[in-house]
């Protein structure tokens, strides 16, 4: 019984597959048509969506199933036109047989038909619970027949970002409301929170209700043998303006234009007295002040260096400071200071009330036969005084100012009575974090009772190692936010309070030294800086912090949509995603060396594999030359293919280097930072060129190195064998040689 039945099922195979076939479909049909009406008004259409301010939270709901009705309906329009290709009503109607519970003849559908008019479009009848769908109304032109309803897909997912939006901004807008209700520790203890989770450093006392933000604050420009082109200079004024910059500290060491009988200070590719003469009068109008800084007792190998001055120097042997015993020592910087100031106040409109003579770092001060019958401090104090006297006297408008570090070390009765504190200006100047170590509470006090006033000065660039890449803008942030305590905190004790704030830029630690960070390199960490010191705290609302003003980023910088704080200095002081993909002034380079940093560090690395910790290709194998081809093989086979990555870097670096730096620059740029990894690479190669050579090798124990009897490292008593042994090893190891040297 149970074999026929078997065979009964097996006879009706078919008919009973398209029978359940029906079943599942028709079961389909039914959940697809319950859904679509549950609780869904009749005439709701897609001209009906309402506006962002009308939705309430509901709104959701309907417009996700809005969005699953034109899913619905594409899916209907697609299966309609696959229909209409075929040729024969008898295709049609076959198909229609073969899928008889299909969403092209349930009525379930109503979809749009385009007709020989792209303007206009009939609206065909598909079930009348569906005639609500879509209004009829005038539509631009359809560019894809799949697409037909993208354009009421595209309203609807605007207007629930909009909703998405306005929720965001209602709730945004409730916390700012509680935060006003918050007392004042409870509001400084919620800012701190988000400083550390933004990795900014926190100081206590630093914060919305904090003091007040520097008179003054002006942004450092050293053109120390690495000029930038002016008209770059000019594209970076906006952006400082914004930022809260006031002025500029220009030190201009030996690019300006020095004419007569000191020209030749002047380098070669110093600016032209046009062109400065122009980028001063462009500062004037952004309405900045001036200082220009001229070195006048340290610091002065840029003119020291040079045999018609030479016989200035404070020992025949250092151009570094000049003696201040020599009558024509101070002809010669009156020379100087009369060329800088008379050039500048020559320009019109601009604002110069201060001069800047240096005076920092006066190495080997007093060690001439003419300086030891005085001390270092009379030395000193006399020395500024009378250029601090010459530049009063000449132009009894400006005020002068010299770095604070070589008074430091001298007592209070020693400025007290040298009356120093009625000449000149003390620019305070640390970059560490800890400035008290540097200027403790007793310097403070010895300051105040001299100096009615001062400035202070931070960094945002060339203060954390002599020849870095990229600057840590976390390090110099903190450095800045510390200062802006410290002004708090000891500016009262002056009569006149602090003046300002400098933050200083280096390019070389000094005129011999090899280039530190680029300008374009430290912007970021100059638009961090300035913009907190601008505003006295570091603002973490993106809407409020004047950062944002000058960046052009291709996301939306809200934590409240992504959940992370906008900007980020956790990971890594100087790589976040904020200077990483936004658009600003010098972008492009600041990206560049970040790429440029990475693969050097890379390429480092890799030496240090395949070199120093390798055991076939390491110093000891290359003087013996007795390795592994097949491990050579192996140790050598990245290095051409950084070689070539490294030069296509030094050509990445002439073009985006020339519309910022003149060519000067740009090969001691590529000689500094490229051409030494890419030298040792070659070196690498050319190491494993000769390991390659033998074919042949001699037996164990290797001879001794020479160097090692030269440098007396080991001596005859600790030989290995006797001397009779050493000699039939060397004498072997040589006919060894010869005999590979002839095949």
């Amino acid at each position: 019984m149970h074999t026929n039945i078997f065979i009964l099922i097996w006879r009706r195979k078919i008919s009973l597959l398209l029978l359940l076939s029906s079943l599942v479909l028709f079961g389909l049909w039914t959940w697809a048509y319950l859904d679509t009406n549950h609780n869904f008004p009749q005439g709701y259409g897609v001209n009906n969506i309402p506006d962002a301010d009308s939705i309430d939270k509901d709104s959701y709901k309907h417009i996700y199933v809005l969005q699953k009705l034109i899913s619905q309906a594409n899916r209907v329009l697609r299966f309609q036109q696959e229909s209409d290709k075929l040729n024969t009503k008898a295709k049609k109607d076959l198909r229609s047989q073969t899928h008889p519970n299909s969403l092209a003849n349930s009525g379930l559908g109503r979809f749009l038909k385009p007709t020989k008019n792209p303007n206009s479009v009939v609206i065909e009848e598909a079930s009348a619970q569906t005639l609500s769908l879509v209004a009829r109304r005038k539509k631009g032109p359809i560019v894809g027949e799949s697409y037909l309803f993208e354009e009421e897909r595209l309203k609807i997912l605007e207007n629930q970002q909009r909703v998405k939006n306005s929720v965001m901004d209602e709730i945004q807008n409730q916390m700012e409301n509680e935060a006003q209700m918050l007392s004042s520790a409870e509001r400084q203890t919620q800012y701190e929170h988000e400083l550390q989770r933004m990795g900014i450093p926190v100081v206590a006392g630093i914060g919305p209700d904090g003091p007040k933000p520097p008179k003054e604050r002006l942004v450092h420009l050293d053109l120390k043998g690495a000029p930038p082109k002016l008209s770059f200079l000019k594209q970076l004024l906006p952006v400082m303006k914004t930022l809260g910059a006031t002025g500029l500290l220009i030190e201009y060491e030996d690019m300006f234009p020095f004419e007569g009988n000191i020209s030749t200070l002047a380098a070669k590719n110093a600016y032209n007295r046009e062109e400065l003469k122009d980028f001063l009068q462009t500062c004037a109008q952004f309405g900045f002040k001036v200082m220009p800084l001229v070195q006048t007792f340290g610091h002065m190998e840029y003119a020291l260096k040079l045999q018609e001055f030479a016989s200035m120097r404070e020992l025949p042997d250092s151009p570094q400071s000049i003696c201040p015993s020599q009558k024509p020592s101070l002809f010669f910087i009156e020379a100087m200071l009369t060329q800088v100031i008379e050039f500048h106040l020559e320009v019109e409109s601009l604002k110069i009330t201060h001069i800047h003579i240096g005076c920092d770092e006066v190495a080997r001060m007093g060690e001439c036969i003419q300086c030891r019958q005085k001390s270092r401090g009379e030395l000193f104090m006399n020395h500024v005084i009378n250029v601090a006297h010459f530049v009063r006297n000449k132009w009894s408008q400006l005020k002068v100012i010299i770095w604070d570090d070589m008074l430091r070390g001298m007592t209070l009765s020693e400025m007290q009575h040298s009356q120093i504190g009625q000449y000149v200006e003390p620019m305070i100047w640390v970059y560490v974090n800890d400035i008290y170590r540097f200027i403790p509470p007793m310097l403070w006090e010895r300051y105040t009772r001299v100096f009615p006033t001062a400035w202070a000065a931070s960094a945002f660039k060339g203060a954390f190692g002599e020849s870095l890449m990229i600057p840590p803008i976390q390090n110099h942030l903190e450095n800045n936010i510390r200062w802006l305590a410290v002004i708090a905190k000891e500016g009262a004790r002056f009569s006149k309070g602090f003046q300002g704030l400098v933050l200083t830029g280096w390019q070389r630690y000094d005129h011999f030294a090899v280039l530190c960070e680029l300008l374009p390199t430290g912007i970021p960490s100059l638009m961090v800086s300035l913009s907190t010191v601008s505003k006295g705290y570091f603002d973490t609302n993106p809407k409020e912090n004047d950062l944002l003003k000058v960046l052009q980023c291709v996301y939306q910088l809200d934590k409240r949509r992504s959940g992370h704080p906008w900007l980020d200095l956790q990971p890594n002081s100087h790589h976040n995603q904020l200077f990483s993909t936004c658009v600003y002034v010098g972008h492009q380079f600041y990206k560049y060396s970040l790429r440029l940093y990475e693969l050097l560090s890379e390429v480092q690395m890799y030496l240090n594999q395949v070199q120093d910790r390798s055991a076939w290709m390491s110093d000891y194998n290359v003087r013996h030359n007795f390795s592994s081809p097949i491990r050579v093989h192996e140790l050598t086979q990245k290095t051409p293919l950084y070689i070539s990555e490294l030069q296509g870097m030094s050509r990445q670096a002439q073009e985006l280097m020339y519309e910022i730096f003149d060519k000067y620059t740009i090969a001691e740029f590529i000689e500094q930072s490229i051409y030494p990894t890419i030298g040792s690479l070659q070196r690498h190669l050319a190491n494993a060129q000769l390991l390659l050579q033998p074919n042949h090798w001699p037996q164990r124990p290797l001879p001794i190195a020479q160097a090692l009897h030269d440098l007396h490292l080991i001596t005859e008593d600790h030989h290995v064998g006797s001397s009779q042994q050493q000699q039939q090893i060397a004498q072997s190891h040589q006919h060894q040689h010869q005999h590979h040297m002839q095949h």
